[in-house]
């Protein structure tokens, strides 16, 4: 609680106090009256001069314009006690909206706390602590136990666990050794890490997650602006209709014109729309909170609105549903070789290229290969390898490789790349290499169907095979393959046309040729951990940790929040017009007006901040 706050409740007390006792001395008494006055005063000044400033700018009908009526009215007809009770309640409820708002903006500002203070820096061969906007690209950092991670870069020594639950949203510690990704942000926790940076502090993943946050409150939800309006609207007709329940029956009927005027304030009361003003913002907002916490940054309100709305979500494959790993699948041997030694071959024969293949035929056999066991190594561009080793000749390559060099083989029915072994001219087999699916892909796009989304499809730059191979896999309704940037867009423009009216089409990627398409769909979401820069900056989503089930808990949140939002309205407008029309009939009083609006404000604010601990 700040000490504005404090104040302001301390004020409130008082003045509820000194309107209980004028209440017990006698209402209708000098003493109370007294004190009423004295209670408006300490609570009522502020409202009224605010009032007064707001019109004076043009700005007349709002909650501090009907409430300085209200109370006004009230004393002017002297109902002291209640005209005082409308300026004491109504703070009340001011206050409590926005201490509960403080407690919402404070919940999400944690995140500030992944801010690193400072980076310890190798100079001169002795490390210096400096402010992490002064460290480069490429330099070597010391990162502590309990120390924040200040920059993003690459392990070069030391083995230790990171807490990266400010950032994914996961409790579970990852390990961090030589050759792994380091993420800024993230708290060392066992072991000291020699760090070698690759981006500069302001490129960091931390700093793109405080931006994202800092700057989510800025795109207003449709439901918001529409109660925006709506409010601008509404106030003026509900003033409009308590002047003429004021004056309308006094001039046609003769009732007397005190009764009608004490109905009509009761109706300017209960109509202030405060509570609806103050609750939807909160709702997206805590919203958005909620999401951060469970690491899936929304950059605003709107962008949560219409993931609540999904119809289609599209799919890249490649570091999206896909490790962008590549594994061996099979080893299929012919003949009299085994599958270790087809294996054997193939691993001897690439053991040069960087290709990611060649890579998964090392990391598959496992075993250290001698340089003296292979005599030359001869990459022929686009088809393969021809290698000469132990007096043999072995042809590790495609299809084409083979065929040029004439010898006869049946073409492999697999997925995935094919890598076919040739040793002397006669075929030996072939072993399948695919990138490995996700883990919990088939289970996220399991999760997603029963949330109610339509249809699943995935847009892919990979051949159609194995674009094919993923779609079957986790069930997609469908999969486009070998598509250029400008392709996927196209795709979408066309899974576009399924979308019906009110619903909202996703795409999900992570690659720089991912940007243009996340920025043309209604919600783009990218991939923060291993995402490219564009992609991060071109989507309205960032899913923290790389996984496509974080999707299902970011729809849940936003579906929530929707409902919420919702709730607040309908709850608060049936109340008011309910209570409204007691008070112009004469059934509801003053005291009534000012607990309903009250109430329904501190409801509604109750109600938004479900929001913020909202996990899906």
């Amino acid at each position: 609680m700040t000490v504005k706050q404090k104040k302001t409740l301390g004020r409130i007390i008082l003045a509820f106090l000194l309107l209980v006792i004028g209440l017990v001395l006698g209402e209708d008494s000098p003493f109370g009256i007294g004190l009423a006055l004295l209670s408006f005063g300490i609570v009522g000044w502020d409202v009224i001069y605010k009032a007064v400033r707001n019109i004076s700018h043009g700005e007349v009908f709002d909650e501090f314009f009907l409430m300085t009526i209200a109370s006004i009215g009230a004393i002017a007809i002297q109902e002291y006690s209640e005209g005082a009770a409308v300026m004491v309640f109504y703070q009340l409820g001011e206050w409590f909206q926005g201490y509960a708002t403080g407690r919402v903006r404070t919940h999400i500002g944690e995140l500030i706390d992944i801010r690193p203070e400072y980076a310890n820096v190798l100079r001169n061969d002795e490390f210096v602590q400096l402010d992490p906007y002064e460290v480069e690209v490429g330099e070597i950092i010391l990162v502590k136990p309990g120390e924040r991670i200040p920059l993003d870069g690459e392990v070069v020594e030391g083995q230790s666990f990171v807490d990266t639950a400010a950032l994914t949203g996961e409790a579970v510690p990852q390990e961090l050794f030589p050759g792994k990704k380091a993420i800024s942000g993230c708290i060392n926790q066992s072991s000291s890490l020699k760090i070698k940076t690759t981006s500069s502090y302001d490129q960091s993943t931390v700093e793109r997650v405080l931006e994202l946050v800092e700057t989510s409150g800025t795109q207003k939800a449709k439901t918001e602006n529409f109660i925006t309006k709506f409010a601008k609207v509404y106030t003026p007709i509900v003033v409009l209709l308590a002047v003429l329940v004021a004056i309308v029956p006094p001039l046609l009927f003769e009732k007397e014109f005190s009764v009608w005027l004490y109905r009509a304030l009761t109706f300017l009361v209960i109509s202030c729309p405060c509570a609806l003003v103050i609750s939807i913002p909160m709702s997206f907002f805590g919203g958005i909170g909620g999401a951060s916490h469970a690491g899936v940054l929304v950059k605003g309100g709107n962008f949560l609105e219409r993931l609540a709305q999904v119809e289609i979500i599209a799919f890249d494959k490649t570091g999206t549903l896909t490790e962008g790993c590549f594994d061996v699948q099979e080893i299929v041997p012919t003949g009299d070789i085994s599958k270790e030694e087809l294996l054997r071959y193939a691993a001897m024969a690439e053991m040069d290229s960087l290709h990611p293949i060649a890579e998964s035929l090392q990391r598959a056999y496992g075993k250290e290969i001698a340089r003296a066991d292979v005599d030359n190594i001869e990459e022929v561009a686009g088809r393969g390898i021809v290698a000469s080793m132990a007096g043999h000749t072995v042809l590790a390559g495609s299809a084409g490789l083979l065929r040029d060099n004439n010898v006869t083989f049946t073409p492999a029915d697999a997925m995935g790349t094919i890598v076919y072994i040739a040793i002397d001219g006669i075929y030996k087999g072939y072993i399948s290499i695919a990138d490995r699916i996700k883990q919990g892909a088939k289970n996220a796009m399991d999760g997603l169907r029963r949330l109610g989304v339509k249809q699943l499809f995935m847009l892919s730059g990979d051949r159609k095979e194995n674009a094919n191979r993923v779609s079957e896999s986790l069930g997609l309704d469908g999969a486009l393959a070998e598509l250029l940037p400008e392709d996927k867009v196209k795709g979408l423009n066309e899974l576009f046309k399924s979308v019906k009216n009110g619903g909202s089409l996703v795409y999900v990627g992570d690659g720089l040729n991912d940007a243009p398409v996340l920025a043309r769909a209604d919600v783009g979401v990218a991939m923060g951990g291993i995402g490219s820069d564009a992609a991060i900056e071109a989507a309205d989503v960032v899913l923290m940790d790389d996984e496509p089930e974080k999707l299902i808990t970011a729809i849940k949140i936003a579906k929530k929040t929707r409902v919420i939002c919702w709730e607040n309205i309908i709850g608060a407008i049936g109340v008011k017009v309910l209570v409204m029309v007691l008070g112009a009939a004469g059934i509801a009083s003053l005291w009534a007006a000012v607990f309903a609006d009250v109430g329904v404000a501190v409801l509604a604010v109750l109600n938004a901040m479900r929001a913020l601990y909202t996990r899906g």
